[in-house]
């Protein structure tokens, strides 16, 4: 459930400071899915959170050094084992699509929401988080005029890879069909590279 504040009331919320205010008379109508592991393919612990948060130690892993620049964020984390983490309110437009374009529509950030999948391009993802990411996008379709989702990769082609080829589109998009508070929503053709 989402309040009129913009809050998963079912969420471990973690405020970001990275995050300003959609342009007035914004309409929220897309869903954009990330993954990430901090260091790569490791999961677990609060270096997601701790980058989000702005309180990433930077000598924790060599490779959180080429990180030392970004302020960044996502409105979500789904963890691994299913655990819902909210960092930026709906309402507010969180940094995590960079430059981007969905078809046709620059900024993707004024007029997303921002879900990362605790994950990598090299491995599937958990069954709790498909599970929680359908009923997240069905609680989203109830409070905002949600009409497609999309990943990083559709919208940021010559940047980004994720979610990645393990991510499963078509459970998805089951898992939200299933749901009685679905809605239809239009999802993306595959990348092709």
């Amino acid at each position: 459930m989402i309040d009129e504040n913009g809050w998963c009331k079912q969420a471990e919320s973690l405020l970001s400071p990275n995050h300003d205010s959609r342009p007035a008379g914004t309409r929220i109508n897309l869903i954009v899915i990330h993954n990430i592991s901090l260091p790569p393919r490791q999961y677990g612990g609060s270096f997601i959170a701790d980058l989000f948060l702005n309180r990433l130690d930077f000598d924790a892993h060599p490779y959180f050094n080429q990180l030392r620049a970004l302020r960044v964020s996502a409105h979500f984390l789904i963890r691994r084992d299913g655990k819902l983490i909210q960092f930026v309110s709906i309402n507010d437009r969180a940094w995590h699509a960079g430059v981007s374009d969905f078809q046709g529509r620059v900024q993707c950030n004024d007029f997303s929401v921002g879900i990362e999948m605790e994950g990598s391009d090299h491995e599937p993802f958990t069954g709790l988080q498909y599970t929680i990411l359908a009923e997240l996008t069905a609680a989203l379709c109830v409070r905002y005029p949600i009409t497609a989702v999309t990943g990083h990769e559709q919208i940021a082609p010559s940047r980004k890879t994720d979610p990645g080829p393990y991510f499963d589109w078509r459970r998805y998009e089951k898992d939200i069909s299933a749901l009685p508070e679905s809605r239809p929503l239009s999802f993306p053709k595959p990348v092709t590279r």
